[in-house]
């Protein structure tokens, strides 16, 4: 936690750095006024989780996200991908700032609502302001039939909510960073020895290569674990390729969900142990 944290105080103290990079883009006609930094990050995930990106008013999202099984499961399973999940989702911008959106998941059939709001942008000219910010909530309701019939949960016993800030800053035109921290509740847990109300914080990154294509990573370090089974912190490695229309992602994770309570509170396996699911996201805007 202490490394992390360190992390965290060393880049955002890259502040003045980042701005002198972006800065030398402007000309000086361009820095007597005030500008938005658009465009750090390319699509509204970075990997698993979101960024802090919005969509433009009046834009529809179309997202599908795929996780197959784990890499390590030997040339049976034809390493992993005989097994899959799938995600699918709508989100639409209402303003430049504001979206809403639904999705359904086929790990644990959890459907899920959630909305972002985009409450500071970072801006560049006479009067600058260091980083964007948003919020993000969603709610999701897990419907699996994984109990016995005579002990049917309710309907918010089945409800998880999770709440979280993106702080993000596009240090250079090659180079943005987020922290996320992230409360997550569930209404109800395996056992009384779990805590219903999780703490966690996100890293995530994005390095520009080309044109089209950056090299992300993400991870989520969970502050109060569950007890009473083995969590792992969430790592994921991925490639954005932007073909016009939409974002391709490949992604490389030891997450199988791809929803914020189950990736951030429930994932199981070690990345480093090759728990590893590959997968990709794949989104169109109409």
């Amino acid at each position: 936690m202490k490394k992390i944290l360190f992390f965290s105080v060393m880049i955002l103290n890259l502040t003045c750095f980042g701005q002198e990079d972006l800065e030398s883009i402007l000309n000086d006609e361009t820095q007597e006024s005030n500008i938005k930094v658009s465009a750090t990050f390319k699509g509204t995930r970075i990997l698993n989780g979101h960024s802090v990106e919005t969509r433009k008013k009046s834009n529809l999202e179309f997202l599908i996200s795929h996780r197959f099984g784990r890499i390590n499961s030997g040339v049976d399973e034809l390493f992993g991908l005989d097994d899959s999940n799938i995600r699918f989702g709508f989100e639409y911008a209402l303003t430049d700032e504001l979206s809403v959106a639904v999705g359904r998941s086929s790990f644990e059939k959890t459907y899920d609502a959630y909305v972002k709001y985009k409450l500071i942008n970072q801006k560049i000219g006479k009067k600058p302001f260091p980083f964007s910010l948003a919020y993000f909530g969603s709610a999701t309701e897990k419907t699996i039939k994984d109990y016995d019939p005579g002990d049917k949960p309710t309907f918010a016993n089945r409800l998880t909510y999770t709440n979280q800030l993106l702080i993000a800053k596009k240090f250079s035109p090659n180079f943005s960073f987020q922290i996320t921290p992230t409360y997550i509740h569930f209404n109800t847990v395996r056992t009384t020895e779990d805590d219903n109300n999780i703490y966690a914080i996100g890293l995530g990154s994005r390095m520009k290569l080309s044109k089209r294509i950056s090299l992300n990573a993400e991870y989520f370090y969970d502050i109060n674990p569950f007890k009473s089974h083995d969590v792992e912190n969430s790592l994921a490695l991925g490639i954005d390729i932007e073909t016009g229309g939409h974002i391709f992602q490949l992604i490389f994770s030891n997450s199988r969900s791809m929803i914020e309570k189950g990736f951030i509170a429930e994932t199981t396996g070690n990345f480093f142990k090759g728990d590893i699911h590959f997968g990709f996201n794949i989104s169109r805007a109409f």
